[in-house]
Parts: C-alpha cells; structure tokens; sequence
C-alpha cells in the first residue's frame, strides 16, 4: 500500500528529512517561523504521521523524537504520479515540458536532463 502523505506531513517530513530526527518542539519551533501553527497541532499531526506509518517515535527517553519511514524519494515519487494522472491525464512529456517552461533550469541541471534521457535512450 501506498503512503500519501498530506501538504502539512510534507511540510514535517521536509524537516525531518533535513535534521535526522526532531523532537515534536523541534519541528513546531521551525513552522512557526514560516506559519501560525499551534503547539498541540503539530503534536497530533505527528501522532497521526505514526499511525500512518510516516514516522517512527522514539519513546525510550523523556522526550519523544521522530525519524521518517518513508524518503524524500518515496514522498516525491508519490507526488509526481498522482499530479501526473490527475493533471496531466498521464502524460510524462507535458508534465516535463511545463516545469521546463515554468522555472529557469541551470545549465547543470539541463545537462543533467539531457544525460538521463540519452541512458533512458539507450536502453530502449
């Protein structure tokens, strides 16, 4: 089964992802410099990202700290397959040539492109 984690476990797992593992008062601290988010919110979201299978929760000491389960790679993948079928109606190519339109790629980035398609060439 496929974990789909909502735009607010997102905005969690992004700073999880980026500190390893947080306490809930780690993460509340770093949203709320971006967003007016209650303490006891980000308590249950996380509870909530446990039950799910998002998180893992450490309990053996008096502060409780969390890990994720699922990567950045698992959370991407999901959303870019759900924002293809439901957007793009499954079409990769339009997908690719609207984020190529909508921000300005640098050159490393387009070689790097250009070089996954030529590999996605070869074994074809």
């Amino acid at each position: 089964m496929e974990i789909k984690p909502t735009e607010s476990e997102l905005e969690i797992l992004q700073i999880i992802w980026e500190k390893g593992q947080c306490s809930v008062r780690d993460v509340h601290d770093i949203l709320e410099k971006t967003k007016d988010a209650g303490y006891t919110t980000t308590l249950k979201l996380m509870q909530i990202m446990h039950d799910k299978g998002l998180v893992e929760r450490d309990t053996t000491a008096k502060t409780h700290l969390y890990k994720a389960i699922i990567t950045r790679e698992q959370a991407q993948n999901t959303a870019v397959n759900k924002i293809l079928a439901t957007v793009f109606n499954g079409s990769s190519s339009q997908l690719i040539m609207q984020v190529l339109s909508n921000q300005q790629s640098s050159k490393e980035e387009l070689d790097m492109i250009k070089q996954y398609l030529n590999q996605l060439e070869n074994k074809q």
